[in-house]
């Protein structure tokens, strides 16, 4: 199914994160950035590690209010991760995020009887989606905008509606209107 062109599920595209230019206005480029320096410090347990630690701290609350987005600094994003807008995105400490994945605003990665969910490689997310619980979704899948994800999703499938209704993506090619009855 996945074509050479296709974006990885296993291999992060740091460039996917950089921005344009060191003074470019790029509140979700600039929020990860505070992240990923926040994380780089807490491993390097260097002599101004604990300096630069705070400083990321600050930077990261700074991008917070102006994004609008509650990511916290302890949480596991995988790289090459995009928000176009940001605004409203929620994510649980312990949700996990692959790398190379697109969420959209509103979206909320979050607690469901105590369990967060995992998102696989390349997974786009729409805007003001909830993918809730101990659930898995797999690399190369896509969550609709505003669809409500209670349950597993295998790879290569499409989440839509309240609660969410799975199907596998259409194969490459395939015309889009054909499968509908």
């Amino acid at each position: 199914m996945p074509n050479s062109s296709q974006v990885s599920a296993s291999e992060p595209d740091w460039s996917r994160e950089k921005k344009a230019h060191f003074l470019a206005w790029d509140p979700a480029r600039s929020l990860l950035a505070s992240l990923r320096a926040y994380q780089r410090q807490v491993a390097a347990r260097g002599f101004f590690s604990p300096l630069l630690r705070r400083v990321a701290v600050l930077r990261h609350r700074f991008w917070s209010i102006v994004t609008g987005a509650d990511i916290p600094l302890n949480c596991s994003i995988e790289g090459g991760l995009l928000m176009p807008h940001p605004n409203g995105v929620v994510i649980h400490p312990e949700a996990k995020i692959g790398p190379n994945c697109l969420i959209f605003q509103q979206v909320t990665l979050g607690m469901r009887k105590g369990e967060v969910p995992t998102l696989g490689g390349h997974v786009d997310v729409g805007a003001g989606a909830r993918v809730l619980g101990a659930i898995t979704i797999g690399d190369h899948c896509e969550i609709g905008a505003n669809a409500v994800v209670l349950a597993d999703m295998p790879p290569w499938s499409v989440a839509i509606g309240i609660p969410a209704t799975i199907r596998p993506r259409p194969t490459l090619g395939s015309n889009p209107g054909s499968d509908t009855k």
